[in-house]
């Protein structure tokens, strides 16, 4: 029985209930730890409230340029869409979560580490996938889909401990947001008839009124510069982001066959992801030879599923990406996005 839990916190609903149960129900002690992986907010904010809840320690990690490069650089060389849309937005920031929980267990002699995943999504598989991976030997919980609380009851719960959230009944949309993207679900958008309220977005609401033109430099298949600025990736990825999506420009609303086996209706907003892909997808067009080209657009729907599966530690993720890093020795030049 785990006597000391590492919980993937995000300041949340689910993961700020969660750390109350896994005290209560448990009697474990729960070290709640934030991964910065782009999504914004106040930290001092979000670790206070973990500590309000319960935790006996609450960090945060900043994973931003680890993640952008080491993590969502190698899926945009592989061109990488789950089912041709998806930017992978969520799915490629779960690994590296995964990995800074483990390291912190490890610091602190947790033997055990815990999500806030539903059984319904399909992060549990990830984040369990990646941990087994990375340390077999520590147990894994998932108090989320142990409780069987609903949203309303989690509401409550925490209304009954003090716990300080910010969902309320009346606004009940379950966003999760990276430097690639932000997803967006529950409440109306379940229902697919239901055309998205435009209160549900906020990378993409329409604010600028001239046409602007980026030019990105790319080198062997990352983008290193912005209008012959360079910088680090997380900052290129961010500025794309807020220069395209000034434009309304970067929605994606699809039915999502998830990993589980349900069919999901998915609201995604990722300017940035959509922009540097399309520009990274056009320097291939002119830089790669034709059989490495058709091969590699062959490849990159597998690339796009092992990591939406959870299976970024996988020997053939791996493989994949030993096959792209030689793809991309050619794809450096500068590639113009015109806004209007």
């Amino acid at each position: 029985m785990a006597k000391r839990v590492v919980l993937a916190y995000s300041g949340g609903l689910d993961t700020s209930v969660a750390v109350r149960w896994l005290g209560e129900e448990l009697g474990v002690e729960v070290i709640a730890l934030a991964a910065d992986v782009g999504q914004g907010g106040d930290w001092d904010q979000i670790r206070g409230r973990a500590l309000a809840a319960g935790a006996v320690e609450a960090i945060v990690d900043d994973c931003r340029n680890e993640y952008a490069e080491e993590y969502v650089a190698p899926a945009l060389k592989a061109n990488a869409k789950y089912e041709g849309k998806y930017p992978l937005v969520s799915s490629l920031s779960r690994p590296v979560i995964a990995k800074h929980l483990v390291a912190t267990a490890r610091e602190h002699g947790a033997d055990a580490v815990a999500h806030g995943c539903t059984g319904k999504g399909n992060d549990q598989v990830r984040f369990e996938v990646s941990v087994r991976a990375l340390a077999p030997d520590l147990e894994v919980l998932a108090p989320v889909r142990s409780w069987g609380l609903t949203r309303e009851q989690s509401i409550e719960y925490a209304d009954r401990f003090g716990i300080p959230i910010t969902v309320t009944k009346a606004s009940p949309y379950s966003v999760d947001q990276n430097l690639w993207g932000r997803t967006v679900e529950c409440g109306i958008l379940e229902d697919p008839w239901q055309q998205p309220p435009e209160e549900v977005f906020e990378l993409t609401t329409p604010t600028a009124t001239e046409p602007v033109e980026m030019v990105v430099r790319f080198e062997q298949g990352v983008p290193v510069a912005v209008n012959n600025q360079r910088m680090a990736l997380a900052s290129i990825i961010a500025q794309v982001t807020t220069v395209v999506g000034s434009y309304g420009w970067g929605r994606v609303d699809m039915i999502e066959n998830r990993r589980v086996g349900i069919k999901s209706r998915e609201i995604y907003e990722v300017p940035g992801a959509l922009a540097l892909l399309m520009a990274h997808a056009d320097l291939e067009d002119l830089t790669l030879e034709r059989d490495l080209a058709h091969e590699k657009a062959r490849l990159e729907p597998r690339y796009a599923e092992l990591v939406y599966d959870g299976l970024w530690f996988s020997p053939l993720r791996q493989a994949l990406d030993a096959f792209v890093d030689e793809s991309q020795r050619s794809v450096t030049g500068e590639v113009r996005l015109k806004c209007e």
